[in-house]
């Protein structure tokens, strides 16, 4: 009973928690129509591996400098007004690539050129908004908060098969405008939190001190602020590891799908489809149910070890047990996602998530583009299934000497009540 009184103090769904839900739904579903579009659009365009993989870094490419600046940026101006900035700023650029691809314009390297600005722009966004939305949470809801946002992001992914029919019969054209009013809605929602950013005024900028100066100095901070916490910096670690084994997958598994069999496109979104179905589905429980707080490390760690696993060895199987092994991937890849955000999350103090969201970000993204451009060059005389083994059998190795060999920095981390 007094448990139930204490959840009653504290409720999830506040006016503003509600609000960022909203927005970022309506954000996700835009990019879902646009996003698959696109990547199939290079690959018409180009009928090339190496130029996809070009494209996906010029995406990548920004979101490793960008947040080493803007994370330091968001620890001393408004969150909340850079989040909603960004996304008008987003639907306006829609507009204008949409209105310009629906009347037959398409250059590719002008158009990797507007992909490396949109992952600028994507960039600063993500570090703004991982570091606003846990302000929005109340006490001990971390948990239950990053169920709820994984759920919501594996639910719009389903809008992808039908922005690949709108593809095949209309064009990509109308899906970016579409895009543009998503982002508009959402950007409109969103200036409608009323969340005071206290640390906003604790750190406000001295008129006479030198902002670019200052931003040297924060953006040291950060990085100063990662290495003194030890399991926070092995966490980082490893997920750029992790990230480079996505970055490979990122650029190997649609097109080996769409070169080595009819309608592969198909089957590519069907494994998309599984895997997000069952982070629907895991995220489900995980808004029900609460991990055993001593257990959390190990659950994860052991995620880890299986994911690399399932990844390497995915292109090797036929297409009922890719799709049956992407479900499961998708339950535990939701798992160790919400232990580990809401770990670091209800970890890092507010007037330095900035920074440690930009740190981190910087080694992930920087992960992720090696992985992609390693993923295209190999595949221009390499066999993609090898390419994708060898990969992850690296990432799995690194589960294991860092997660595993640094555990007594990062379990008190990981088991905690958040």
């Amino acid at each position: 009973m007094r448990k139930n009184k204490e959840i009653d103090k504290n409720p999830l769904w506040t006016r503003d928690f509600t609000i960022i839900t909203l927005g970022s739904v309506v954000s996700m579903i835009g990019n879902s129509l646009s996003g698959f579009a696109m990547s199939l659009m290079v690959l018409d365009y180009t009928s090339s591996a190496l130029f996809y993989a070009i494209y996906v870094m010029a995406f990548t490419f920004p979101q490793i400098v960008v947040p080493i600046f803007s994370g330091a940026i968001m620890d001393r101006f408004s969150r909340r007004k850079t989040i909603y900035t960004l996304d008008y700023i987003s639907s306006a650029f829609y507009l204008s690539v949409g209105i310009l691809l629906h009347n037959g314009w398409f250059n590719y390297p002008i158009f990797a050129l507007m992909v490396f600005m949109l992952g600028c722009i994507q960039s600063m966004y993500q570090v703004a908004y991982q570091s606003f939305y846990p302000m929005l949470i109340s006490e001990g809801n971390f948990s239950k908060a990053y169920s709820v946002a994984s759920m919501l992001e594996s639910v719009t992914v389903f809008i992808v098969p039908i922005s690949t029919l709108v593809y095949n019969a209309v064009g990509i054209g109308p899906l970016m405008i579409a895009n543009a009013v998503c982002f508009f809605i959402a950007a409109t929602v969103e200036t409608q939190i009323k969340a005071k950013e206290k640390y906003v005024e604790d750190r406000k900028i001295d008129k006479k001190e030198n902002k670019v100066k200052m931003m040297l100095s924060d953006t040291k901070a950060g990085f100063m602020y990662l290495w003194s916490e030890k399991g926070l910096f092995f966490i980082a670690l490893y997920f750029l590891f992790s990230s480079f084994g996505g970055g490979v997958s990122n650029v190997s598994l649609l097109p080996y799908m769409k070169e080595t069999m009819p309608n592969g496109e198909y089957y590519y979104l069907i494994i998309g489809g599984m895997m997000m179905l069952g982070r629907v589905v895991t995220s489900s429980w995980h808004y029900r149910h609460k991990l055993p707080i001593d257990k959390k490390f190990l659950i994860a760690f052991l995620v880890y070890i299986f994911i690399s696993i399932i990844e390497g060895s995915l292109l090797f199987l036929p297409l009922i047990m890719m799709f049956t092994l992407s479900f499961f991937s998708g339950c535990l890849g939701v798992t160790s996602y919400t232990i580990r955000i809401s770990a670091t999350q209800s970890y890092v103090p507010d007037e330095k998530k900035g920074r440690f969201n930009g740190a981190f970000n910087m080694l992930s993204v920087l992960g992720a583009l090696i992985g992609e451009g390693v993923a295209g060059v190999l595949s221009t005389f390499m066999d993609m299934r090898f390419v994708m083994l060898t990969t992850q059998m690296i990432v799995l190795l690194s589960a294991v000497f860092i997660m595993g060999g640094k555990r007594r920095y990062i379990a008190p981390i990981y088991n905690r009540e958040q």
